[in-house]
C-alpha cells in the first residue's frame, strides 16, 4: 500500500467517524438518504474514484478505491453501497461505453455528485437470469421508446440518470439486449415501490416504471446488441466493490467485538481472557485479511487492465460470505447485548447479508468461478 493509498484511507476514515458515525443508528431506522453528506463526499471526489479527471473525476486506481470503500464499510455500509453503484455501475458504465458527446454531457456530472447514478439490470423475473430481460426498446424515427419495470434498482429513488438494459430484438437471446441512458426526470418514467429492506437501509433501494419513454438515438450505449456483453464486464468491477465493501463491514465488526471483549467482564475477568472468545477473534480477523488480500489481488489486477471474471467473482464470493460470518460471530461475543440496537454488531449482520446477493449472489459467483476454471 503506498503513502497516497493510506493518506486516503485515512482521510476517508477520519470523515467517517467524524460525519457518519455520529448518525447511523437514526439513519437505519428511519431509512434516510444522506443526500448531503453524498453532496459532501462528491466535493472530496469519491463520487468519481475511477473516473480520469479529464472527465471531472479523481482519477484513482481500484486500490484507492477498495481503500475507500472498506473505510465507509466498516462505519456505515449503505453509504458504501451509495458510492460502489454509483461509481462502478452507473458512472463507469456511461464512460466506458457512451460516445463522446455522452461522456462529456453526463460524466463530469456524476463525478462530481451533483447528481446521483441508477443501474437498472434485474426485473421482477429476471434477476440471476439476466438474459431472460423483458423490458423493451423500441425504435421510433430517430430515437427510442422503452416500456418495462426494474426493481431493486440502487437511487431510483434519488438518482439523476440512469443505465437502463433492454431488449431491442424479441427472445431470449442475450444478443438481443442493449443498453440505455435515461434521465430519471424523462416523460413516461415513474419511480415505484420503495423496498423497506433488511439492512443497507440508508441506501435507496426503489423499482422503476417505464411506460413509452421516449429517449434519443444517442441514448444508446455502445453498439445495439451488446447491452448483456457491457452489464457482464460493468459487474466485473461492480464485483470487486462490493468485495471492498464487504470487508469494510468485517472489520467494522471485529474491531466492535475486539472492544467488547476487552471491556465486557464475566466470572471476574473480560471475556478476551477466555480462550473461546480469543480463538473466535482469530478466526475473525484472519478471514478478514484474507477477504481484504483477495481483494486487493483483484483491483491490482483490474489496475493492470487484466481480465478479471474470475478473481473478481472469488473475491465476492468470499468477502461477502466472510462478512456474514464475522458479523454473525461479533453477536455471539456480544451475548444478548448483541441481538439489541444499543450495539451496533446487529446492523453489520444485517448489512452483509446484501453483499451475498447483490451483483450476484453466493451461488452465481460460484457458477462463474467453475466455468472460467473449466474453461467453457
Amino acid at each position: 500500500m503506498t503513502d497516497e493509498i493510506k493518506e486516503c484511507r485515512e482521510m476517508v476514515r477520519d470523515f467517517a467517524l467524524a460525519e457518519i458515525a455520529p448518525h447511523v443508528r437514526e439513519w437505519d431506522e428511519k431509512a434516510y438518504f444522506p443526500g448531503d453528506v453524498v453532496r459532501r463526499l462528491g466535493e472530496m471526489g469519491l463520487m468519481g474514484i475511477i473516473i480520469p479527471a479529464e472527465f471531472g473525476g479523481a482519477g484513482m486506481s481500484y486500490r484507492h478505491y477498495i481503500a475507500i470503500l472498506e473505510e465507509l464499510g466498516a462505519v456505515e455500509g449503505g453509504l458504501a453501497l451509495t458510492v460502489a453503484a454509483h461509481n462502478s455501475l452507473c458512472t463507469n458504465h456511461i464512460y466506458m461505453f457512451g460516445s463522446e458527446d455522452v461522456r462529456r454531457a453526463w460524466v463530469p456530472r456524476l463525478a462530481s455528485g451533483k447528481i446521483i447514478g441508477a443501474w437498472g439490470l434485474t426485473e421482477p423475473e429476471a434477476g440471476s437470469d439476466a438474459g431472460a430481460t423483458k423490458t423493451t426498446a423500441a425504435r421510433d424515427g430517430k430515437g427510442w421508446v422503452l416500456n418495462g419495470t426494474k426493481n431493486f434498482i440502487t437511487h431510483a429513488g434519488v438518482g439523476g440518470v440512469a443505465v437502463i438494459i433492454a431488449r431491442t430484438r424479441p427472445g431470449t437471446d442475450p444478443r438481443g439486449i442493449s443498453a440505455f441512458l435515461v434521465p430519471l426526470d424523462a416523460p413516461g418514467v415513474t419511480v415505484g415501490k420503495h423496498e423497506d429492506k433488511v439492512g443497507m437501509r440508508i441506501s435507496d433501494t426503489a423499482s422503476l416504471i417505464f411506460e413509452d419513454c421516449r429517449v434519443g438515438e444517442d441514448a444508446l450505449l455502445g453498439r445495439e446488441g451488446d447491452g448483456f456483453i457491457q452489464a457482464m464486464e460493468i459487474l466485473e468491477g461492480g464485483r470487486i466493490s462490493i468485495a471492498a465493501l464487504s470487508v469494510g463491514i468485517a472489520r467494522g465488526a471485529l474491531d466492535a467485538a475486539v472492544a467488547y471483549a476487552k471491556q465486557r467482564r464475566q466470572f471476574g475477568r473480560v471475556i478476551a481472557a477466555f480462550q473461546a472468545i480469543r480463538f473466535k477473534l482469530a478466526d475473525m480477523a484472519t478471514q478478514v485479511q484474507a477477504a481484504r488480500l483477495l481483494t486487493e489481488h483483484a483491483a491490482d489486477e483490474k489496475d493492470a487492465g487484466r481480465k478479471t471474471t474470475l478473481i473478481s467473482s472469488q473475491a465476492k464470493l468470499y468477502a461477502a460470505e466472510v462478512a456474514v460470518k464475522v458479523a454473525e460471530e461479533a453477536i455471539q461475543i456480544h451475548g444478548g447485548y448483541g441481538y439489541c440496537k444499543d450495539y451496533p454488531v446487529e446492523k453489520f449482520w444485517r448489512d452483509a447479508k446484501l453483499c451475498t446477493i447483490g451483483e450476484g449472489t453466493s451461488e452465481i459467483q460460484r457458477l462463474v468461478i467453475a466455468r472460467e476454471l473449466i474453461g467453457e
